[in-house]
């Protein structure tokens, strides 16, 4: 597990933990769930609770339900926020005690199409089109993993509108509403970003 505090108060981790942090809850989870869902679900659970046990150990045990949207929240008044992403073998999770915060890790597509980029990052679509393909493809996914991060720290997911936060190409942080957001470069070898409220 690689972990990152990338603003104080806000931690990010990487890779992978063990399973026996894992509660029966956790377990619970991942029954009844393609094997696939599973593998995320406690791949997922367990990364969590091993940051949850270094950077707030007092929640390392704590139930975790779904929120809006079906965001992860941990069960109880005044816990931690807590957020977890996957694609393919990657697993991502944020923790923030105090405020809500939310995470997402991507990785580049072999093609996006100019839809898709007109779309998600429509003042920046020449530019990005000016660049060699397999960079494009990094930058539209550093530019998508903000975006989710931010719907997903706000809690209203897909219906937040992702595609229409403006997230310059040539920026690491930002802001967006009443929250902050920054694209964690020194976490692992693809695009990561997280996003967390300004104050708590």
């Amino acid at each position: 597990m690689r972990v990152l505090e990338i603003v104080p108060g806000v931690w990010t981790a990487a890779g992978t933990a063990s399973a026996d942090r894992l509660t029966p809850a956790d377990l619970a989870a991942a029954r009844g769930q393609p094997a696939w869902r599973a593998r995320e679900t406690l791949a997922g659970r367990a990364l969590l609770r091993a940051l949850l046990a270094e950077v707030a150990p007092a929640a390392a045990g704590e139930p975790v339900v779904a929120g809006p949207n079906g965001k992860p929240v941990l069960a109880g008044p005044g816990r931690p926020g807590v957020s977890v992403s996957h694609d393919g073998e990657h697993t991502v999770v944020a923790v923030a005690p105090g405020r809500r915060v939310g995470v997402d890790v991507q990785v580049p597509p072999p093609h996006v199409g100019r839809a898709m980029v007109r779309r998600c990052a429509a003042p920046y679509a020449d530019r990005l089109y000016r660049m060699p393909a397999p960079l494009r493809h990094t930058v539209f996914t550093e530019i998508w993993t903000v975006q989710e991060a931010c719907v997903k720290t706000d809690g209203t997911g897909i219906g937040g509108r992702p595609w229409s936060i403006d997230v310059p190409p040539h920026l690491d942080r930002g802001d967006w509403r009443n929250l902050r957001w920054r694209k964690v470069r020194d976490l692992i070898d693809v695009p990561v970003a997280c996003a967390w409220e300004a104050t708590p």
